[in-house]
């Protein structure tokens, strides 16, 4: 095994990693959208079964969800490991076994000398376990070159955060907690999609010529890029709260709201809309937060497909239609199209199941998507503009300044990329 970043099968490794991860975050869609989360109340067993030898004819309901959520979780627990020791290569499997040992440990402490959390010390030993047998595996590959080991053992963290996480959100019973693990699943998708990244050939190749020159005048886009992701995960952590307060929907028309741009949030109009509400008799009442919260929510969408189709137009302006940079650019805005439309279409439909987890899953993608575009900006901003097209693109001459930024319509040519 070769642990060189162009090695095709640990870039499809990662590609696999990443997959399996958004396939996670659709399964917890569906957890959510169905109110499925606390059909199994025990955890890490489930119904007192090992979760492992839970039994198939038991799969019935909530619980097909909720379960089905728990081993997805655990195969991508086990490819993440996986991943980890082959970036790290050889140099990894100390560092792995000390973990285990010590995850091991530390989960027979707590399992014998705190009864009340078992739960979490049977994690910590079966997770130590896998662990300690992942550094066993005797495999004598080169580790990555930076910072693809960095990146694994964050991904190593995060996952096991995460199980944990995930864990406590059904023996504590907070929804606090699960929007953290909503919102950490996020981030956690996004490392891996870096990780597949910089684990491709097409990366290693361009990485290989060097740091292309910064325009002055596409500062500007690379910020507006990066803003704009950032508003992309406050946006997924305003969904996340939405979904995990259990109110259904606090607003049930589109685009107006209770028939005005902006309802009254007023006690006496609270109360009346929830005269109103057709909703599962366990629901519990909407709340003025609530209404508020759905509204920003809708805000804050405006704000973003305004921010992306803007970047989709600088970047189809300033790079050719074959630069990497505008290509994901109009990808990110057929996303999040989709994705405004996959929220109208949750309001209308009164929040249907498959429309309420395609619209988590269209929310993963573009996160991850502007997460890559910001680093194509950043470390490739001139992908496709090499010192003639650049010369082409501009109708001016281009040179770099002491700090490698390229400043246009001085006089000179333009010298080799840093």
């Amino acid at each position: 095994m070769n642990g060189t970043p162009n090695n095709r099968w640990l870039h499809r490794f990662a590609v696999l990693t990443a997959l399996a991860t958004l396939g996670l975050i659709c399964i917890g869609g569906l957890v959510t959208s169905h109110e499925a989360g606390m059909s199994v109340p025990d955890w890490p067993n489930s119904y007192g079964y090992n979760m492992f030898l839970f039994p198939p004819s038991k799969w019935v309901g909530g619980i097909l969800y909720e379960h089905t959520h728990r081993l997805w979780a655990s195969m991508v627990g086990l490819l993440v490991i996986a991943l980890t020791r082959w970036l790290g290569g050889r140099e990894s499997r100390r560092p792995l076994a000390i973990v285990g040992i010590l995850e091991m440990v530390a989960g027979l402490a707590i399992f014998m000398l705190l009864p009340e959390q078992k739960a979490t010390g049977g994690f910590l030993t079966g997770i130590g376990g896998l662990v300690l047998l992942a550094a066993m595996v005797w495999v004598r590959n080169e580790k990555a070159a930076a910072p693809l080991p960095q990146l694994g053992w964050l991904a190593f963290a995060l996952v096991q955060v995460q199980g944990l996480l995930g864990g406590l959100r059904v023996v504590l019973f907070k929804d606090q907690i699960g929007i953290f693990h909503a919102a950490l699943a996020q981030l956690f998708f996004v490392l891996l999609c870096v990780i597949a990244l910089f684990t491709s050939q097409w990366w290693s190749e361009r990485r290989a010529s060097g740091r292309s020159p910064v325009l002055k005048s596409e500062l500007p886009f690379r910020r507006l890029v990066v803003v704009t992701t950032a508003l992309i995960f406050l946006q997924l952590i305003l969904g996340a709260t939405m979904r995990h307060q259990h109110a259904g929907l606090s607003i049930r028309d589109f685009p107006l709201a209770y028939g005005k741009l902006w309802p009254a949030t007023d006690a006496a109009s609270v109360a009346r809309y929830n005269e109103h509400r057709i909703e599962i008799t366990n629901y519990n009442p909407i709340t003025a937060f609530q209404i508020q919260l759905q509204m920003v929510h809708r805000v804050v969408a405006m704000l973003i497909l305004c921010a992306v189709a803007f970047c989709a137009g600088k970047a189809w302006r300033k790079f050719s239609g074959r630069s990497p940079v505008t290509k994901v650019a109009v990808f990110w805005l057929a996303l999040i199209l989709s994705q405004v439309a996959l929220g109208a279409a949750t309001v209308l439909s009164g929040k249907a199941a498959d429309i309420a987890t395609a619209h988590v899953l269209v929310g993963a993608l573009s996160l991850a998507t502007g997460a890559i575009l910001s680093i194509l900006a950043i470390r490739f901003p001139q992908f496709a503009a090499d010192a003639p097209l650049a010369h082409a693109v501009l109708g001016k001459p281009v040179t770099l300044d002491l700090n490698g930024v390229m400043e246009v319509g001085s006089a000179g040519k333009l010298p080799a990329a840093r």
